[in-house]
């Protein structure tokens, strides 16, 4: 079957467990961080706008190649997916997702001992990098991040390992499969043609979890995807999900497979995301090799002008509240501090309604506009330089507001030919590693205890 799941870069999240977004090794080691311009926002997804302890045995369940995985290993990392969404796990649904992370943790331990039958090392220190970054984003040192995963049922030694099993992969695939890629001038050039020939066309901002499945365990699939389906709808994070369950070489980004035109996908897929808007998520839909559930982030006309991929300037001024404070308590400053953004004056009145409040201003350039939460965008596209959003936040984590102080248009032009050769190369990458993976799972020595 065609790739069509076309992985992004590495360079994306290992985990929301602080509720940012978590580079992995692969990105340090291996290829340069894709970075969220507006990341030094802390932004919320879902503004609101103003007006378990640790298993005490450990019991082998799954011998692989002679290497153990252990209940504990499977519950630490269910616990990571709880963390990611801030919510339990419903005891009706952990038992099913607790057999898609042994499969997941199978596959990782098989590509870390792939790793090493081809000698390559993947250091503490390799490691110890990536976890200082993550501790670091958010304002702790890895002692206190790994506290704070053990008080929560989790532990530090399972991001680890999920770091060192995204490294092997990223370095195995560099080494067994990159350098027999090739990809032609004139296949290049045939799709940028598509491109400018599709030009107006509408593309799709996809996220997408998928599950294989067989005739054998067809149904234990679907269920498992049903009880995801569940979770998502009541406010699990996709990219959480699809880090930790999806079986698409996707996963490693959060299920991101970028901007895709609906032709690009299986018919199944470019069917229903035809019938979606942004933020929307399908039902589980059977596809060639098993079920996929897909998201729509986001929609825009291929090569034509678009306000939502302006490059803005903001400045962000924020103010907070006491512990304990209430909404009503808070309600009076929340009206004079919206009173004075309403008359900012401009950019350089930051700083001054800051001071009147005791708050602070945090400068950010080159933040696109499409990295912003959908009502943010909704507002600044209205939005003069100068201007103020409305407030937004909470009383206990602080209330915000985002002044635009300069806004870029971005020339809609067809990407260029490395762009397409580097996506084009990629998709052969994951397809010819979606098949070693298979391959690895064929011949390993696997003993369920």
């Amino acid at each position: 079957m065609k790739e069509w799941r076309a992985s992004a870069r590495l360079a994306q999240t290992v985990s929301l467990v602080f509720g940012l977004a978590l580079a992995t090794a692969g990105a340090a080691q291996d290829a340069g961080p894709q970075v969220n311009s507006a990341a030094t926002l802390k932004l919320p997804e879902n503004p609101q706008l103003f007006g378990n302890a640790l298993p005490q045995v450990i019991k082998a369940m799954v011998i692989v190649n002679g290497e153990v995985i252990t209940q504990t290993d499977i519950d630490q990392r269910l616990a990571l997916m709880s963390i990611a969404n801030n919510q339990p796990i419903p005891a009706n649904e952990i038992d099913q997702l607790r057999q898609q992370v042994l499969s997941n943790l199978i596959d990782e331990t098989l590509q870390i001992q792939a790793a090493k039958a081809e000698e390559i090392e993947i250091s503490d220190n390799d490691i110890d990098k990536t976890v200082e970054r993550v501790a670091g984003s958010a304002k702790q040192t890895p002692t206190q991040m790994a506290e704070y995963l053990k008080s929560r049922g989790s532990s530090i030694r399972s991001i680890r390992r999920q770091i060192q099993g995204e490294i092997a992969w990223r370095r195995l695939q560099s080494k067994k499969i990159e350098s027999g890629v090739s990809v032609g001038d004139e296949e290049v050039q045939a799709v940028i043609k598509k491109m400018e020939a599709s030009k107006g066309a509408e593309e799709y901002r996809v996220g997408e979890i998928f599950l294989s499945a067989n005739s054998s365990n067809d149904a234990e699939v679907q269920a498992n995807m049903g009880k995801i389906f569940n979770a998502l709808q009541q406010g699990g994070s996709f990219i959480g999900y699809a880090r930790q369950f999806s079986q698409s070489s996707s996963a490693a980004v959060g299920g991101d497979l970028g901007w895709m035109r609906p032709e690009q996908l299986p018919d199944e897929l470019g069917g229903a995301i035809k019938q979606m808007r942004p933020g929307m998520i399908s039902q589980p839909i059977k596809v060639t090799g098993g079920y996929s559930i897909v998201a729509v982030q986001d929609v825009r006309k291929i090569l034509t002008a678009d306000p939502r991929n302006s490059v803005l300037t903001l400045k962000q001024v924020s103010i907070s509240f006491p512990q304990g404070t209430t909404r009503a308590q808070a309600e009076p400053t929340l009206s004079r501090f919206a009173q004075s953004i309403a008359n900012i004056g401009g950019c350089g009145g930051a700083e001054k309604v800051a001071g009147e409040y005791n708050g602070e201003v945090v400068e950010s350039d080159n933040v696109k506009m499409r990295d912003l939460p959908p009502a943010l965008q909704e507002m600044i596209l209205q939005m003069q330089v100068g201007q103020a959003t409305r407030p937004f936040g909470s009383v206990e984590e602080g209330v915000r507001t985002l002044v635009l102080c300069g806004r870029d248009e971005v020339d809609p032009s067809a990407p260029s030919f490395d762009q397409v050769y580097a996506q084009l190369n990629e998709e052969r990458v994951n397809l010819r590693s979606r098949r070693y993976l298979r391959d690895l799972r064929r011949d390993a020595v696997i003993d369920f205890r």
